[in-house]
């Protein structure tokens, strides 16, 4: 068991003690008793609120003598108002001086309130779990190639081939993979239509894999003005719980192909496509890009590789309040993505099939990731003494305003605004435990 006073907890002579012990993996109860002085002051300023908002006869709102009031409804009515001021106060400074982290909302039983006597209170609280860290430095990592071949340049001129390509309307003969088909369908399983399966001149490019598999591969070599009957299999995993895993049947009319031609490779498309006025210059500028982008790819799967190695070397329990936090962050992280796309939750969950429980279950596994390897992180940043300067805190604030366009005094305000401040320096520490693990592994 672990004591200590809080002596800043309050101005003047009030004082907390606080207590805590381990009662199972990562949750502790924290025993917390606070000065009768204190309670006195609490249950006066529930007074001053709830007689303000009481009628007795002969006396206006708020101005009825606290001996009349207490008379009337007992004291004990303002116990709650004033264990509703105290206890929030208390709570914090009570965790702030025992040093313990909690992440997750406590469960509070009070032993003891009263009118004279000192605020007793208990608080079970899951707390960040302690972390045994295994081997971390000389760890062993795949090195990741970031060569840019004549291969992927070709690749990468193809891709924007195909993007500005023309689409022309063809006369005659049969669909071929790559083509833009315009198709009549209506899909029946079990002989029975379903909702959804019904479409009239609809775009599909075959070999885009955007409809379901085995679809666009029958329609290549159909002719104009064909019919056919397309079979296919719904996926075990598909949205719509009705058809997932169920054989199909589409009825197909093809109206109308669109072929692709492609622009020649030459001078003029790199002046189309670029700022560059021969093809000779645009490849050069190109390989630079993937050169600097695969070099960047390296990077991050180097630190995700070294990360992974130091997670699984190292033992912790992660709490599942902290996994359901992250889920939580994911979520509106996810929200925010959507709106950016003109889309909210409750479409997605229409268009998907999905409800909140399952897009979270599917987040769950990445949660506990993402958990896991921070408090490794942070156990890394312990063990090595890892601090973040108030210089590198400044240095990042100028660099989120030259990306935001924003002087860095008013990026610092909304971060102290929101709270953001620790977090934007916990973030930089763990950027920090990152490098230290990657400048410490061996590649092979």
């Amino acid at each position: 068991m672990k004591t200590c006073n809080a002596r800043a907890f309050w101005r003047g002579k009030h004082k907390m003690k606080a207590t805590w012990e381990k009662i199972e993996l990562n949750t502790v109860s924290l025993n917390v008793e606070v000065d009768a002085d204190k309670v006195t002051t609490a249950l006066d300023q529930a007074f001053k609120k709830v007689s303000a908002k009481v009628n007795v006869p002969g006396f206006r709102k708020g101005k009825v003598p606290r001996a009349i009031f207490e008379a009337k409804f007992g004291v004990e009515s303002l116990y709650q108002d004033a264990i509703d001021i105290l206890l929030p106060e208390a709570y914090t400074a009570a965790v702030q001086e025992t040093g313990i982290e909690p992440v997750d909302r406590p469960e509070i039983d009070v032993t003891q309130f009263g009118k004279g006597q000192a605020f007793i209170f208990t608080a079970k609280v899951t707390v960040k779990p302690e972390v045994t860290l295994g081997e971390y430095k000389g760890v062993e990592v795949a090195k990741v190639s970031a060569e840019v071949t004549e291969e992927e340049i070709a690749a990468e001129l193809e891709r924007l081939q195909q993007r500005h390509a023309e689409l022309n309307v063809v006369e005659e003969g049969a669909a071929e993979n790559g083509d833009v088909s315009v198709i009549d369908f209506e899909g029946f399983v079990d002989g029975e239509a379903f909702e959804g399966g019904k479409a009239e001149r609809y775009s599909l490019e075959l070999g885009s894999g955007s409809f379901i598999p085995g679809f666009e591969e029958q329609i290549v070599g159909m002719q104009l003005g064909d019919f056919k009957d397309v079979e296919v299999t719904f996926p075990e995993s598909y949205h719509a719980e009705n058809l997932a895993g169920k054989p199909a049947v589409f009825k197909v009319k093809l109206h109308e192909l669109k072929r692709k031609s492609l622009p020649a490779l030459d001078d003029e498309f790199a002046k189309d496509v670029s700022e560059f006025d021969t093809l000779e210059e645009f490849k050069q500028d190109l390989a630079k890009k993937l050169q600097e982008n695969k070099e960047k790819e390296a990077k991050q799967a180097q630190e995700a590789a070294v990360i992974e190695k130091v997670a699984d070397a190292a033992t912790v329990e992660v709490p599942e309040a902290m996994v359901a936090t992250e889920q939580n962050y994911m979520l509106q992280d996810f929200e925010n993505r959507l709106r950016a796309q003109g889309m909210n939750l409750d479409l997605y969950y229409q268009f998907s099939g999905q409800d909140e429980q399952a897009l979270r279950d599917q987040m769950k596994g990445d949660a506990e990731k993402r958990v896991l390897n921070n408090l490794v992180l942070e156990a890394v940043a312990k063990a090595e003494s890892l601090e973040v300067s108030e210089e590198e805190v400044n240095e990042e604030l100028e660099s989120l305003s030259k990306a935001y366009n924003r002087p860095a005094e008013e990026i610092r305000s909304i971060f102290t605004q929101n709270g953001n401040m620790e977090n934007l320096t916990e973030d930089l520490l763990l950027r920090k435990a990152i490098k230290f693990l990657v400048d410490n592994s061996v590649a092979v």
